[in-house]
C-alpha cells in the first residue's frame, strides 16, 4: 500500500529585520513546504504585516486551511507587528512559554509570538536577543554548552542545568557588512564568488597573534597595509578582513572568559556561516559542535507545544492594524 500523504500541522515564521522565512511543518516537525524571501520587517509598513504575511502564505491556507502559526524573530520587536516582552536569563522552555502571546487574524485564525531573551547581568545595560533563543532550544537544552550562533550580531551562550544562563553580543557581521563595503576597503577589494580559506585563515592568524596590536580599530588597518606591502591582492582582502573580524570575536570572547583551549562549542547557523566559525573555532584550539540547521524551527515548535498544552498563551487579541 502506498505511503499515507504527510498531512501540515501548523507554520513557523522566522521574520528578521531583512528576511522572511516560513515552513510548512506536519506533526512529526517535519519541513513538507518552506518560502523564503528578503522582505524582512524594514520591508513592511507598520500597518500592513498582516496582509503580508496573508499574502505569501496564500496557497498554504487556499489548500490546508487556517493552521496555527507561531511566530519567534524581530517580527516580535518594537519595529515589528507585537512589542513581545524579554524573558529574563536563565531562562528555559517553561519560561518562554508563560510569555508568549496570541493574535487574532482577520482570517480567523491567529498567530503565535515567542518572547525574546534578556541578559541583565550584561554591562553598562542589559543584552537582548530575538530569534536565537529559538536557535539554541532547538539546539538543546538538555546538557550544558557554551554556543555561538553567527550573524549579523553574533550571540555567544552559555547553557546550564536545563536554560539558557547567559549571552553577549557581538557585532561582528555588521563590522565587517560596514567595512567590506563603505571603507577604503571597498574601493580597492574584489571579493570572489567562492571563499578564500587561506586568505581567511590569514585574517584569523592576525587576531590570534598576541604580536599584533591588541585591539580591532587597529588590527582593521592592516587589510590595507598588506595590500600596500603587497602582502595582500585585493581578491585575497575581503576574505582575510571576514577572517580578522571574526578572529576578533573569538579573541574578545576568549578573554571575556567564555571558554579556554580544548573545550567543546556548539555553532549553530546557515551552512556557510557555520562553516566560518567551524574553522574559527578549530584554529583558537575548540572542538565545534554543529548544530541542526531547523534548530530555530526545532526551538519554536518546543515553546508552543509547552504554551499550547497549559494553555498559557495570552488571550487573543486583533492584530497590529487594526488595534495592536
Amino acid at each position: 500500500m502506498p505511503e499515507p500523504t504527510p498531512s501540515p500541522h501548523c507554520i513557523v515564521l522566522d521574520w528578521g529585520t531583512t528576511n522572511f522565512r516560513a515552513v510548512l511543518v506536519d506533526a512529526s516537525a517535519t519541513i513538507l513546504d518552506r518560502i523564503e524571501t528578503q522582505d524582512g520587517i524594514q520591508s513592511v509598513p507598520k500597518s500592513g504585516f498582516e496582509a503580508a504575511l496573508a499574502e505569501r502564505i496564500a496557497p498554504w491556507r487556499a489548500a490546508y486551511g487556517l493552521l496555527p502559526i507561531y511566530a519567534s524573530g524581530m517580527i516580535g520587536s518594537r519595529n515589528g507587528w507585537v512589542e513581545m516582552p524579554y524573558v529574563a536569563a536563565p531562562a528555559g522552555i517553561e519560561d518562554f512559554a508563560k510569555a508568549v502571546r496570541r493574535v487574532a487574524l482577520r482570517d480567523g485564525g491567529s498567530i503565535l509570538f515567542i518572547p525574546g531573551l534578556t541578559d541583565t547581568a550584561v554591562k553598562p545595560f542589559a543584552d537582548v536577543m530575538r530569534g536565537e533563543e529559538t536557535q539554541l532550544v532547538g539546539f538543546g537544552l538538555d546538557r550544558d554548552a557554551t554556543v555561538v550562533l553567527p550573524g549579523t550580531h553574533s550571540k555567544w551562550a552559555r547553557i546550564a542545568q536545563g536554560r539558557i544562563a547567559s549571552f553577549r553580543t557581538f557585532v561582528t557581521g555588521e563590522i565587517f557588512g560596514i567595512v567590506s563595503r563603505h571603507s577604503f576597503l571597498s574601493q580597492v577589494a574584489k571579493p570572489q564568488a567562492l571563499p578564500d580559506w587561506t586568505a581567511f585563515a590569514r585574517g584569523l592568524d592576525t587576531a590570534r597573534d598576541p604580536k599584533a596590536a591588541s585591539g580591532l580599530l587597529s588590527r582593521l588597518f592592516s587589510v590595507r597595509t598588506g595590500w600596500l606591502a603587497g602582502e595582500l591582492d585585493a581578491g585575497e582582502m575581503t576574505d582575510y578582513l571576514s577572517g580578522l573580524v571574526v578572529g576578533s570575536e573569538f579573541r574578545e570572547a576568549r578573554e571575556l572568559g567564555w571558554f579556554k583551549e580544548g573545550q567543546e562549542v556548539g555553532i549553530i547557523g546557515a551552512e556557510l556561516m557555520a562553516e566560518v566559525y567551524r574553522r574559527a573555532a578549530e584554529a583558537f584550539g575548540l572542538k565545534p559542535r554543529l548544530g541542526p540547521t531547523d534548530a530555530a524551527m526545532r526551538g519554536c515548535l518546543a515553546i508552543a507545544k509547552v504554551a499550547e498544552s497549559s494553555g498559557r498563551q495570552a488571550k487573543a487579541k486583533p492584530a497590529a492594524g487594526v488595534t495592536s
